[in-house]
This record gives C-alpha cells, sequence and structure tokens, in this order.
C-alpha cells in the first residue's frame, strides 16, 4: 500500500472513530437512550467536553472529502513523491492532534487552530503539487 493511501486509512478510521467519545458523553450524562428519547430527543445540557467532541467530529467529517479527493486523484495520476506521502503524514497527525486538544478543551497556544492550520497547508501542499504536475 502506498503510504499516502495508508494515511488516507488511518485519517478515514480516525473520522470514523470520533463519534464514539460523543456516545459515550451522551450516555454518562443522559443515561441510555430510551425509546420516548427517539420521539424527542432530551435537551438536558451536556458537559462542555461532550459538545466539543461533537465538533471535533463534525470538523473532522467536513475535512475528509477534500483529503480523500487529493489523494485518489493522485493514485489515479500515479502520483507519489516524498513530498505527497509527507504531506499525507502530516495530515493524519495533525487531525490527529486536532481532534484530542479540541475534545480536551486545551486552550493554550491557539494549539487547536495551529493543529487545523498545519493539517490545511498539508492538504494544500497535496493539492498543489497535484495541480503542477496536470500542468
Amino acid at each position: 500500500m502506498k503510504t499516502e493511501l495508508l494515511y488516507l486509512l488511518l485519517t478515514a478510521i480516525l473520522t470514523g472513530l470520533l463519534w464514539i467519545p460523543v456516545v459515550v458523553g451522551y450516555v454518562v450524562s443522559r443515561g441510555p437512550l430510551t425509546p420516548a428519547l427517539y420521539k424527542v430527543a432530551s435537551t438536558s445540557p451536556l458537559p462542555a467536553w461532550v459538545n466539543r467532541a461533537n465538533r471535533a467530529h463534525a470538523n473532522a467529517i467536513e475535512n475528509l472529502a477534500p483529503f480523500v479527493a487529493v489523494v485518489l486523484i493522485a493514485q489515479a495520476m500515479g502520483v507519489s513523491s516524498v513530498v505527497t506521502q509527507s504531506c499525507a503524514a502530516v495530515y493524519f497527525y495533525a487531525r490527529l492532534a486536532h481532534a484530542l486538544i479540541h475534545i480536551s478543551g486545551f486552550g493554550q497556544f491557539m494549539a487547536r487552530t495551529v493543529a487545523f492550520m498545519v493539517g490545511w497547508v498539508a492538504f494544500i501542499s497535496f493539492a498543489v503539487v497535484l495541480l503542477l504536475r496536470a500542468m
């Protein structure tokens, strides 16, 4: 498996697992889901970390599609280099850091924003490599 595809797989797995803290938080805070709650959802307040976990999951989902596109386009074009491999690895680790920082609520040094930007720069760099190859 090419490195870019490995990191795409890891990113997809991470994104696919980020719902778990949200559900755990709901169950811990509100108790198990009952048939009545399927009709009308509970509106009792949730702890801040559960809301952050939900936002981290949503953010991961929103950012997965563009990353999938550049990795799959690279594969279709036969493009794989140290740069694309590094971009894919950096993107995954930045997304992992972003999720952990977001859920934990760590607010020092603009860490969440920095992690997001590192991932975004890796994504854009990967995309630029593809654009340059396409021209």
